[in-house]
């Protein structure tokens, strides 16, 4: 069965949602998240505000990225059970950064300058911590259902929460090393570093048979 295509005005939603939150972190980058209000983002947008809230409900949503958790949970799912836990979760975490940071030239340029952006607006700035953090346990909770994980057996539980805390804790060591180094090395080859110091090198696959 073939996948759906969006429909046009799905399509058009989705436009108009990434071109509020490009000006949106843009906006925050260049004056700071506090000196700007939704109706400056509006503005700049070239919307009304109540679209902005229709798209982003608080302002904090403006900066949150909440494709990662998909795109991982999915390639988690994706992924054979017969591997070790760890391995799922850190492949994914790879895949799924490679993706993001994908594209060619200047499309690439532009999607490691929008994460490392909104990267740094959460890490520094304390209105958008709380939300971060939220947003790294509803990522950790989806990774664990995408494991496919016997919620019922507190022991196989345990091990998908303990495997997928210590891979995204690999994961948060690159993103703030990719953050320092303003996203001069590749954002998957740190994450597979990371992974490889926690683990071990043969924690990611370099094959789909690996």
């Amino acid at each position: 069965m073939s996948e759906r295509k969006p429909t046009l005005r799905e399509r058009q939603r989705s436009e108009t949602r990434r071109a509020i939150q490009a000006h949106a972190v843009r906006l925050f980058t260049d004056r700071g998240y506090d000196a700007v209000t939704v109706a400056d983002v509006a503005a700049a947008a070239g919307v009304s505000a109540m679209t902005v809230y229709r798209h982003f409900p608080t302002k904090e949503d403006l900066v949150l990225v909440d494709q990662p958790a998909s795109l991982i949970a999915e390639r988690v799912a994706a992924s054979s059970a017969t591997q070790p836990l760890v391995r799922r979760v850190g492949g994914a975490l790879v895949e799924a950064a490679t993706a993001l940071t994908g594209g060619d030239g200047d499309e690439r340029a532009a999607n490691e300058r929008f994460l490392l952006d909104c990267l740094r607006l959460m890490v520094s700035t304390p209105a958008l911590r709380a939300r971060h953090l939220d947003s790294q346990y509803a990522l950790q909770q989806a990774v664990v259902e995408a494991l496919g994980s016997d919620a019922a057996d507190p022991e196989d539980a345990f091990r998908a929460r303990a495997a997928t805390s210590a891979c995204l804790a690999a994961m948060h060591t690159a993103l703030t090393r990719w953050a320092d180094d303003d996203g001069r090395a590749k954002l998957p080859d740190l994450i597979a570093r990371a992974l490889a110091a926690s683990f071990g090198h043969d924690v990611v696959a370099t094959t789909p048979d690996d």
